[in-house]
């Protein structure tokens, strides 16, 4: 059987290694030494001046929207994973959707200015798939419109842009370490952003608000990561070139493979480097997809999987708007199975029966 993905798992010895100082402590959560030790190799690594770890990655979409006071509309995404637009309204906002571009997959930033209303408080953007938005467009619209810019970066980890972290564009960006991706913390999430004091208003808001043990200085959550989650993001870490190139393998095979007009797949944005997250390829309609390629990979025993479907504008609990690029889009995109252990043979014979399917 080949999953659509599977996680990277380090030498047991070497977790249990890094576990051993929280066994040794007792000290579990709150901050220990393997959280704050991740969080400088992060830094370092990523090339970012500020890193928050928190137990998942949706939490910092909500503590981003709650830090930088947004309310009333947040324009955003429709093709996106759900916890971008449920965000936005757990925190009290409208999500009012701007359609994709539809080679690129990101919001399509010539049609933003056209959503901005007098309730318009913010951009929220993703970054689909490891593919950067038009940041320079954003950032010149956002500063126009004086409007806060937040990226879900959920896909993003190692991703550059023009020479430097993609965490490090827009007032605030976030990750997701869940098992799925190519870096993990089994579950856990990121928070990113350059200004010193808007990263304390986030540090607070993710502990409770607490001022030292006995004060506190604010309104605040728990998003804290636990060092049980730390520990294994501190044995993944040394990892990631092999993780990465590994998945480059079976990505260039694929890309030699699927060539042709019978499909498409994600076109990357200029200037970027990119991680190898995800391989998205987009077919002629649905039943192509569901009926032909879908069920001749399930017969097989390979299972790809409908990423992102439904388009988020169709959520039951939002009044409908039309994007019809995204509901397109939505519709006919498959992501085939790829992760570091992947064999070129696996790779090899999915190819042949899409080929062969169509």
């Amino acid at each position: 059987m080949i999953n659509v993905t599977k996680t990277f798992l380090p030498p047991q010895e070497e977790y249990n290694a890094i576990l051993k100082q929280a066994w040794d402590s007792h000290w579990l959560t709150n901050r220990g030494v393997l959280v704050q030790e991740l969080e400088a190799k992060l830094k370092t690594y990523l090339g970012v001046s500020n890193v928050l770890a928190t137990a998942n990655g949706t939490l910092p979409l909500q503590i981003a929207i709650k830090a930088l006071g947004l309310t009333g509309e947040i324009i955003t995404t429709p093709f996106s994973y759900v916890a971008t637009t449920s965000s936005i309204v757990w925190e009290g906002c409208t999500p009012i959707f701007v359609d994709v571009h539809p080679e690129y997959l990101t919001i399509d930033d010539t049609k933003i200015e056209a959503a901005i209303t007098s309730k318009t408080s913010a951009i929220l953007a993703t970054h689909v798939f490891g593919n950067p938005c038009d940041v320079e467009a954003i950032e010149a619209i956002a500063k126009k419109h004086h409007l806060k810019v937040i990226y879900d970066a959920a896909h993003c980890f190692g991703v550059t842009y023009k020479g430097q972290s993609i965490f490090n564009y827009g007032d605030v960006s976030t990750c997701s370490f869940h098992a799925t991706k190519l870096f993990h913390t089994g579950e856990g999430g990121a928070l990113f952003c350059k200004d010193e004091q808007l990263y304390n208003t986030f540090f607070y808001h993710h502990n409770f608000g607490h001022k030292g043990k006995e004060d506190f200085q604010g309104l605040g959550i728990n998003a804290k990561m636990s060092e049980l989650q730390a520990a294994m993001g501190l044995a993944v870490l040394p990892y990631m070139e092999s993780v990465l190139e590994g998945r480059r393998q079976a990505v260039t095979y694929y890309n030699s493979a699927l060539k042709g007009d019978f499909i498409k797949t994600l076109k990357l944005r200029d200037c970027t480097q990119w991680n190898y997250s995800y391989y998205p390829v987009i077919f002629n309609n649905e039943t192509q997809l569901l009926k032909v390629v879908k069920s001749a990979l399930e017969k097989n025993n390979i299972y790809s999987r409908r990423y992102f479907y439904p388009a988020l504008n169709n959520l039951p609990y939002l009044k409908e708007t039309s994007c019809p690029v995204s509901e397109s889009i939505s519709r006919k995109i498959l992501c085939l199975p790829l992760y570091d252990s992947l064999l070129l043979d696996e790779v090899d014979e999915i190819c042949k029966l899409i080929k062969k399917s169509l």
